[in-house]
């Protein structure tokens, strides 16, 4: 029997449309293998991005690399505060899991300073400020 769940992760990305769309696509495909997730079972993808990602669209970037043509896809914005992660685009994604799963969130290239929890360890492209 299956239930849906959330799956979070969160990379760091130089604002260039290049690697953008790298990070983005590292990120999805990250989370679908470490959660064993087949893209028929994603319901949909929510994406958020510091002021200073603003150059591909992180929706976009997964849709032109062929994934994600049936969800549905949405970005925001976030607000500015006081010492959030730079460069960081966030993501979460609704998808139908067996009921059984334990969801496996994906922080990289520098957002494992966000969820140091729930990331593995790794070394960090961008440090946090």
């Amino acid at each position: 029997m299956k239930k849906v769940m959330a799956l979070r992760g969160a990379v760091q990305a130089k604002n260039t449309g290049k690697d953008i769309g790298e990070q983005v696509v590292l990120l999805y495909d990250k989370l679908l293998a470490a959660n064993g997730l087949a893209e028929e079972n994603i319901i949909s993808v929510i994406f958020s991005v510091t002021g200073d990602i603003d150059a591909l669209n992180p929706a976009a970037a997964l849709r032109q690399s062929g994934r994600a043509e049936q969800p549905a896809l949405m970005v925001f914005q976030e607000g500015r505060f006081p010492g959030s992660l730079p460069e960081t685009i966030r993501v979460l994604i609704h998808c139908s899991l067996e009921e059984t799963a334990v969801p496996r969130h994906v922080y990289m290239n520098g957002a494992e300073a966000l969820r140091p929890d729930r990331a593995a360890s790794g070394p960090a492209r961008n440090a946090p400020l």
